[in-house]
């Protein structure tokens, strides 16, 4: 068996197990007559459902047996300060309204690290870490370990609001440093011996310009590959994170990055051979006259595809034939995964098509033997972790990163949910609504899922990468990822959302997590829901926001009923001031943009105030 084969058999092992082979009829579904099916159906159910009006009170339907009846809304009221802050005490407001203001003010925020380092060195460690507690540490840190955080977890469930631990220890590198680690650890030992001798694309190659890829990112942390100890040392980290989500609740999360799991010039390796099969793909699809379709809508017919193949020289004719045995009507987008899956030939997933050659060749000519145990280790680590989860009874959110690791991320996560998700949703992949193809690749996951039975988890976010992503497209020269304006990722986003929606509401196995600080859309959500007669008491939409910020939308959420958790970080002071920097950078463009949550906390400190509530504290 070659090295490559070794490889994909690991990532399929857990697959074969658990993989429900689809009945032919279910590969000619049309997907437009699938959703013009789900718009009748709606229209029907929803004949005699008053729309929500435009006012603050969100109104939902509890229970989708009472559309038509007496409907006991439940309202959500936004501006509604008491509820949003009933589990603040006054000392916490204060601290709030203090940071946000600090983060408005630019060279505190262009400065806050060496702001930090230079208090640190005059007032001494102990005062350094008192004032910081006191301050931005207090505000958007839950404590130095799992059991230093566990009262704050305990007061937010009492208010309604869940938590996603997430272990927030960054390494303070300098620039230098990342770029090297970067370009050792994405840089086979066949491209620097002969470098130009591959099939590799530029977009799947590490660039030292962009190697440092903390660079124009502020809200997401940044792993850089050192060796296999320290990655050891980091699934250590996220297996104790998981131990503590689920000794701390009955229905947590947390969140891990598969850039913390091993060398990422896998990620860039299978990312690019995921994407030049699903090219050929395409490919094939336009040479039938289907480009203009989505995704899902392109069927390719097998006697074309057939030809088209032999014509192409991919493999015998006798062997293309024993690749289609068993399929009949069209091939869609997940009947070509599945081939590439299970055929003895095509499945070697390190070997790509090459269409100026019409052959079948090898990415790279050669893998390293430690090379190929490094690849192992990671798909090793990623299984431990999902195991952890479910004993543990803990959901696993797998977060996003930049796009030319993020085919590969999505994959590794997509074998979790087929191997993990049976009974009920362990594993969540992230979706960016910032990318173009953002509901391409949430339709075909969730097709998935439907075709094989699982449980289906999504977690919603606009994305991280976005100035990084186009800064490197421009300079590098591929296409940009990224949606053209905001309009455009907002209009992407709810687009997602609704589709998962009205997947929930048709009883599938759907669950997902709207993760987002922007009040438009958590009440966009709100009123689809309403519209679907999705109660909150299903459990299966949830809401996300980070700690320390938007506790406006979170605690009313969670008052009413709604599933809501907060991203809360956790780790020693010194070392999540990475952590504390982003959430500073971060805050200054929400605050400046917005001052609704300071003109909130205000108005509920004068309230209190004016109420002779000067020593209030949370009662619960």
């Amino acid at each position: 068996m070659s090295c490559a084969d070794k490889i994909v058999s690991a990532l399929i092992r857990a697959n074969k197990a658990a993989k429900l082979r689809c009945l032919p009829a279910a590969r000619c579904t049309s997907t437009a007559a699938a959703a013009a099916t789900r718009e009748k159906r709606r229209r029907t159910a929803d004949g005699g459902c008053a729309g929500v009006e435009a006012d603050p009170v969100e109104l939902i339907s509890p229970s989708r047996s009472v559309r038509d009846g007496a409907r006991g809304d439940i309202g959500v009221d936004f501006k509604n300060t008491e509820e949003a802050y009933k589990s603040k005490s006054n000392v916490e407001l204060l601290r709030s309204l203090l940071v946000f203001k600090l983060c408005t003010v630019d060279v505190l925020v262009d400065k806050n690290k060496e702001l930090m380092e230079l208090s640190k060195k005059v007032l001494g460690q102990w005062l350094f870490e008192k004032l910081m507690k006191m301050t931005f540490y207090g505000q958007f840190v839950a404590g130095e370990d799992h059991n230093a955080i566990k009262p704050l977890i305990q007061k937010n469930q009492a208010f309604g609001v869940g938590a996603v631990l997430d272990y927030s220890v960054e390494e303070d590198l300098t620039q230098e440093e990342a770029e090297k680690k970067e370009m050792d650890s994405c840089v086979s030992q066949a491209e620097k011996e002969s470098p130009g001798a591959d099939h590799r694309e530029k977009k799947y190659k590490a660039h030292r310009q962009f190697s440092d890829r903390r660079g124009g990112v502020i809200s997401a942390r940044t792993y850089f590959y050192a060796d296999e100890v320290k990655c050891d040392n980091q699934l250590e980290t996220f297996i104790n994170c998981i131990k503590a989500s689920g000794g701390a609740s009955a229905d947590g999360f947390s969140a891990i990055k598969m850039t913390a799991l091993g060398r990422p010039q896998f990620l860039l390796q299978f990312s690019e051979v995921l994407v030049k099969w699903k090219q050929f793909f395409k490919f094939l699809a336009a040479q039938q006259g289907k480009s203009e379709m989505t995704a899902l809508e392109q069927k390719l017919e097998p006697g074309q595809l057939k030809e088209s193949l032999t014509r192409l020289g991919v493999a015998a004719k006798d062997d293309i034939e024993n690749w289609f045995t068993g399929l009949s009507g069209t091939i869609d987008m997940l009947d070509w995964n599945s081939l590439i899956d299970d055929t003895t030939k095509i499945s070697n997933l390190l070997m790509v098509p090459i269409l100026e050659t019409g052959q079948l060749e090898p990415l790279l000519s050669t893998f390293t033997a430690e090379e190929e145990r490094q690849m192992k280790r990671m798909l090793q680590r990623v299984d431990i972790l999902a195991n952890h989860a479910m004993e543990h009874g803990v959901r696993l959110m797998v977060d996003a990163e930049q796009t030319y690791f993020q085919p590969a991320i999505s994959r590794l996560t997509l074998e979790m949910q087929r191997k993990f998700n049976t009974e009920k949703p362990i594993i969540f992949n992230t979706y960016q609504c910032y990318l173009r193809e953002a509901y391409d690749n949430v339709t075909v996951d969730v097709e998935l899922s439907r075709r094989e039975g699982w449980y289906f988890g999504a977690k919603l976010v606009r994305g991280a990468y976005m100035y990084q992503e186009r800064a490197r497209a421009e300079e590098i020269g591929y296409e940009d990822p990224i949606n053209p304006d905001y309009d455009a990722t907002n209009r992407m986003y709810h687009k997602c959302l609704e589709y998962l929606l009205e997947d929930i509401d048709h009883g599938r196995k759907s669950n997902i997590m709207v993760a987002t600080h922007n009040e438009d859309t958590v009440k966009f959500t709100l009123e689809k829901m309403n519209e679907m007669g999705l109660s909150p008491t299903e459990n299966k939409v949830y809401f996300g926001q980070l700690l320390g910020m938007c506790d406006q939308i979170s605690f009313p959420l969670g008052q009413a009923g709604f599933p809501v958790y907060k991203y809360v970080p956790y780790g020693p002071v010194d070392e999540v001031i990475p952590y504390l920097s982003r959430r500073a950078q971060e805050n200054r463009g929400f605050m400046k943009g917005s001052q609704r949550e300071r003109s909130l906390l205000w108005k509920e400190l004068k309230r209190r105030l004016l109420r002779g509530q000067i020593l209030y504290k949370p009662v619960y």
